[in-house]
Formats: C-alpha cells, structure tokens, sequence
C-alpha cells in the first residue's frame, strides 16, 4: 500500500461506495435498528484500515449522515507486524481526519512472542471497553463478512459447539451490561466489498500476516474455505450465512423456551422440578444460563458440564466442584451454588 495514503476525495468515494452498496444489501436486522437508534447515540467502529473495516466506516458514514458528529473509528495496535502496523495507524487516522469523525488509538503495551487469535481478541476488546465509556458509546460495529462466517462455523465444530457458539457471528448482539455489538456485512462476501472499494478508488491496508499459516483461522481460510467451495459447487458463502440465520432462529427459541420456564430464582438456584422432562436441550440450556449466573465460577470443562448436566436431569443428590471457590450443590429439587 503506497505510503502517501491516496485518501482525496475520500468523502465523495464514500457516497459513491454506498450507491454501489445500499443499505438494503446490508443486513436487515441492523439497519432497521440503526434506524430506530437516538441521533445523539455514539456510534463506534472497530477499524483495523483493512477492507472489511474501511468499508463499514464509510458507509456507516454515507448512510447515516446525521450520525456522522457521533461517530467514532477506535483503532488497535497488536504490535505484531512491527512498522507496518505503525502504518495502519496513521492511515486509520488519516482516514478519520478526512471524515471529520473521532479517532481513538491504542497498542498492546506487552504482546506475548507468540499470541494466538483469542489473546489477541481479548486485548483489542480490552481496548474498545476502555475508551467506549469515554465517548459515552455503548455502540460497536464490527466488519464481519460472510467469509468470516464459514471461517467461524468450521472452526466452532472442531471445538463441538452447540447453536448458541454456531450461531456466531450475530448480525445483532444485545446484552444487559454490554455494548451492542452491530454487524451489517454479514449479506456480503470478502470479494463483493473489495470489488465495490476498487471501483470507487479506495485503498486500504493489507495485513500480509493474512496469507501464513500461524493462526487456526488463516489455516481454515486459506486451505479449507477453497476446497469447500470448490467441492460444493454452488455458492457455499451464501449457504453457510443461511444455515447461521437458522441457528441462530432455533437458539433465541430455546432460550425463549427456558426463560418462560422460570426455572431460576432471582437468588441464582435452578429449580429442578421446573424443567423434569424437558427435552436434553432445554435442560442443557438452562444449566448454561444458570453456570452464566455464578459470579465465582471457575473453568468447568465439557466433561465436567455433561457430568453436572446428568445430576441435573436425574435429580439425584450431587457435590460438584466448580473450581476454587466453591461446589454445584444439587438439594431437595434445587441446584445451586456453595462457596
């Protein structure tokens, strides 16, 4: 990527990206509660200066242009790709200063010799929570494309995950205590967004670290992802994003289903009695939600879940260890916790 950043013009670009991607290609969900949000909420965008992310930012932008004085590109530095991410840097910042929009920037004070994907997710989103409060944001948009879907799907079955991990990533992610997390790409490819910012005249920066094989996910994008499409032959991309869709559909309906139970009590204990005969995935799920309310809980490990989660459908009287600080006590129809 040239050095001078070839940015001019770059508001105009955006509009044209946008008439190249209207906001009925994005993702409905998103855009009908974009839609529905107060104009003086921040909004803040997750931008690495790749292309996914330099095409959310600018269309964000162009689509909602009275959003624009409460916008805000949060940028994070891992710091491991030495003078190159110095580079992403000043281009998200120059591309922020173009649009007239807030710019925060951050860096990974210690990275470890040899990080893996989940550190340095955690530490980017270590960042976001940091500065959010700052800009009075509870706001954040994410690039993720359809791409990124099949990558997440088969990575979450190599683990054994269930709908709720499946499911992921969510064009809509609303949590009591956490920031909405937006993704409207999730109706386009990879290829779809760099083809539409090539015929406006936009550049991006790459990240050359994309194309080793380090990381579990490079390795499914690279290797795996091709050969899928390859051997399916019909557009895999787009079915993968569907099969999602419908996961997700099956999994707010088992949590809708558990909920109704009342099967847990505002003091934190599962009552048994109240989910006897369900069928195991409701009984699964609402241990879930139960283990999700224990604010001392420590690593329990999935042998240790199915272990708990027999004691549960059986009822049968159980001390379970739930890591340093206390036990999954089953007593008289109710599980609960001990320190």
């Amino acid at each position: 990527m040239p050095k001078s950043f070839p940015l001019h013009d770059l508001k105009v670009k955006a509009l044209a990206l946008a008439e190249r991607i209207p906001k009925a290609q994005l993702h409905s969900k998103v855009v009908a509660w974009a839609n529905a949000a107060k104009p003086k909420d921040v909004w803040s965008v997750a931008f690495s200066a790749g292309a996914d992310s330099l095409a959310l930012l600018l269309l964000i932008w162009a689509h909602w242009p009275e959003k624009r004085k409460h916008l805000a590109a949060l940028h994070f530095d891992h710091r491991l790709r030495g003078k190159a991410s110095k580079e992403d840097a000043r281009f998200a910042k120059a591309v922020a200063k173009q649009l007239g929009i807030k710019f925060k920037a951050g860096f990974w004070a210690s990275p470890p010799d040899k990080p893996n994907e989940a550190m340095a997710r955690d530490e980017r989103f270590r960042f976001f929570n940091s500065v959010m409060p700052g800009l009075k944001s509870n706001t954040l948009w994410l690039g993720h494309q359809q791409d990124d879907i099949a990558e997440t799907l088969f990575m979450r079955i190599a683990r054994g995950s269930g709908t709720a991990g499946l499911a992921a990533p969510r064009p809509l992610y609303e949590e009591p205590h956490f920031p909405t997390l937006l993704r409207p790409l999730l109706t386009l490819k990879k290829q779809e967004l760099k083809t539409a910012l090539r015929e406006v005249g936009i550049s991006w920066r790459e990240d050359r670290s994309n194309a080793a094989h380090t990381y579990f996910r490079n390795r499914v994008r690279l290797s795996v992802i091709p050969a899928w499409i390859e051997a399916s032959g019909r557009d895999a991309l787009r079915g993968a994003a569907y099969s999602r869709m419908l996961l997700e559909e099956d999994d707010e309906a088992i949590n809708t289903w558990v909920l109704n139970l009342k099967c847990i009590s505002p003091a934190g204990k599962l009552k048994l009695e109240r989910i006897k005969g369900m069928p195991k995935a409701v009984c699964r799920r609402a241990l879930y939600l139960w283990l999700n309310r224990q604010k001392d809980l420590g690593r329990l490990s999935a042998r240790g879940f199915e272990s708990l989660l027999s004691a549960v459908m059986a009822g049968v009287p159980t001390k379970q260890s739930l890591g340093p600080h206390g036990f999954a006590v089953i007593n008289r129809q109710w599980l609960f916790f001990r320190k």
